[in-house]
């Protein structure tokens, strides 16, 4: 095994109270590629931070190898006597290290070079310090949420990149994706202590519920262990005095084991209020538009969302999701075409920026709303500490100020406001940022099991994945024109999608660069169109899937009779098994048609 190039041991940090760190321990070796996981508020920044020198541990071991570089990207970066982003970014390089790697990885992160540093975003900020501390190929590069404010494009570039590099990774992400496809080792943090996996994030969960599952195990036997000796100690033999000392001292001990012992923090229990249930149809979009100026954010586009639709918006920085958004809520007209929205509709949102969190006022206000100690919610009055509990904060901290709250603290708190409230159609823009991986687990599950209908903004993948019913993409990903497209499922069905449609369409294209054929375009026309095979099973797809479904529902008939299977097994069996292969061509037809059906659609633009 290859010496560390950078050690923490028994890692010790409080900053009053119980500590934060209580033994924790890192060990980087070259090459690795280690995700730091733990609940929000169990000291991973602060750890990395240690790892990065920026923070003193007040006891433990820090080994750093004399000769490697380490560097550590900033949450807030400094840009103070720089005037450029090219001049800030350059300065993290050392002597020997190439500038062209600062132009080539500012122009992947969408920057010229040529910013003013005081004049740029959050997330701009972000990428220029991302730049910095990547130009120079480090030995140890320190990465905490590094995709915070990167649209998906950018996301999966950066997973290339760190994939390849010759660094050794310690990263912070909550995008799961992310991490399973850059670590290949996990460092769990948890109640101040670390543990660690040799295998990347795909395995953690896994691994994560055994490690929970065999320590509540012992503290199962450890309590059995008290019962006995406490048994023994009112009923034993009395007349062995020492024997019985020493046993009650261990008695003592295993009790102070018992109690002393600090299960896993909680996991957020909550259930979305009740609300009167929406009209059928929420919203229906007819060719709508929007443009700023000379550039189209949205072409004609036309959409109909049912109740208990779940429906994903993704795209790169600045396509135009968030306007589209608004346009879908009523928030913002459009250029052209009609937005109408349903009857009945209680809306709730969760906004990126958390524009709703005034900074000077307490959790107990901002969930109460001002109106004293309690909050109705699902028609039952509860004491605000109590409901706070729910999502993992302290009755304490009922007073806080939301501006002393992490990034993860305050989107829980909007989400816990949210929640209390009725509503059957929630919208989500960048729902999953700051979250712990736990927080997300529990989003996932809302969401997903939501009676009412969602409409999220997002670039986690995997929680697109895990809840979307249909995903809005920009027809040309990589340089949006206005014109979105809607495909079936998350993401990744997405992909598969574009892909097929792609391929379709590059075939169509051939086969017009062909000399001229019957099937190919009239001369002096541009526009690739359907092949004639490809019409006709547009055409007829949706009669045979009518009469396969009939077929189906004949069967379903006959087959409802309690007693067919003990009357006649063998036409139970037959039908059984004609229903399973009528099924599979029904969903074979779907697949086929929907295929088509969006290479037709984005032919015709």
């Amino acid at each position: 095994m290859a010496p560390p190039i950078l050690k923490l041991d028994d890692i010790f940090l409080s900053f009053g109270g119980a500590p934060l760190l209580a033994g924790a321990s890192l060990q980087i070796e070259a090459g690795d590629k280690i995700c730091l996981v733990g609940r929000n508020g169990s000291g991973k920044s602060t750890l990395l931070k240690i790892a990065a020198g920026l923070v003193e541990a007040q006891s433990g071991e820090v080994f750093r190898h004399p000769s490697s570089t380490v560097r550590y990207l900033e949450q807030a970066p400094d840009f103070v006597g720089f005037n450029t982003v090219q001049a800030y970014a350059e300065a993290g390089l050392g002597p020997g290290d190439d500038p062209y790697r600062v132009t080539y990885l500012l122009s992947h992160l969408g920057l010229t070079g040529d910013e003013d540093p005081r004049m740029l975003s959050g997330g701009e900020s972000r990428r220029a310090a991302l730049a910095r501390v990547m130009a120079p190929e480090p030995d140890i590069l320190l990465l905490d949420e590094p995709t915070n404010h990167l649209d998906l494009p950018t996301i999966e570039w950066l997973e290339g990149e760190l994939q390849k590099t010759r660094s050794a990774l310690v990263l912070i992400s909550h995008d799961r994706r992310f991490l399973e496809k850059v670590s290949t080792a996990t460092v769990w943090l948890d109640r101040g202590t670390s543990r660690r996996l040799d295998r990347g994030f795909a395995h953690f969960e896994a691994w994560r519920d055994q490690v929970l599952e065999a320590e509540e195990l012992e503290q199962h036997k450890l309590g059995k262990s008290i019962e006995r000796e406490e048994h023994w100690l009112r009923y034993g033999v009395t007349a062995r005095r020492k024997r019985n000392m020493r046993r009650l001292g261990e008695l003592q001990t295993m009790r102070s084991n018992y109690r002393g012992h600090k299960g896993p923090q909680g996991t957020v229990q909550a259930t979305v209020s009740d609300a009167q249930e929406s009209g059928k149809l929420v919203i229906e979009a007819d060719k709508i538009t929007k443009s700023f100026g000379e550039r189209a954010i949205v072409t004609p586009f036309s959409i109909r969302v049912h109740r208990g639709d779940c429906i994903g918006l993704v795209g790169p920085n600045g396509a135009g999701k968030t306007t589209l958004l608004k346009m879908l809520t009523g928030q913002l007209a459009p250029d052209s075409g009609t937005v109408k929205l349903g009857t009945n509709l209680e809306i709730a949102t969760l906004d990126q920026k958390r524009e709703d969190l005034d900074p000077e006022d307490t959790l107990a206000n901002y969930l109460t709303d001002g109106r004293g100690e309690n909050l109705l919610v699902n028609g039952e009055q509860r004491h605000v500490t109590g409901y706070m509990k729910e999502f993992l904060f302290q009755p304490e901290q009922a007073r806080t100020p939301i501006r002393n709250l992490s990034g993860g603290e305050r989107a829980r708190l909007m989400l816990a406001r949210i929640l209390s409230r009725p509503t059957n159609l929630l919208i989500l823009d960048e729902p999953t940022n700051d979250l712990d991986i736990e927080t997300l687990d529990l989003l996932q599950e809302i969401v997903a099991g939501f009676p009412g209908t969602v409409i999220l903004v997002s670039h986690d993948r995997d929680f697109l994945d895990r809840t979307v019913t249909s995903t809005i993409a920009p027809a040309v990903p990589d340089a949006p024109d206005g014109r979105w497209i809607e495909y079936a499922g998350g993401y990744s069905d997405m992909l598969v999608q574009r892909k097929g449609a792609l391929e379709e369409r590059r075939k169509a294209e051939k086969a017009a660069e062909k000399p001229k054929t019957q099937e190919a375009p009239a001369s002096g026309s541009s526009k690739v169109k359907l092949s004639f095979k490809q019409k006709f099973a547009l055409e007829n797809l949706p009669k045979e899937m009518a009469k396969a479904e009939a077929e189906i529902a004949k069967r379903e008939q006959v087959m409802a009779d309690p007693n067919l299977f003990t009357r006649d097994p063998a036409a139970f069996n037959r039908l059984a098994s004609e229903m399973e292969k009528l099924r599979a061509g029904l969903t074979k037809m779907e697949e086929e048609w929907l295929e088509l059906e969006m290479l037709r659609e984005e032919l015709e633009g």
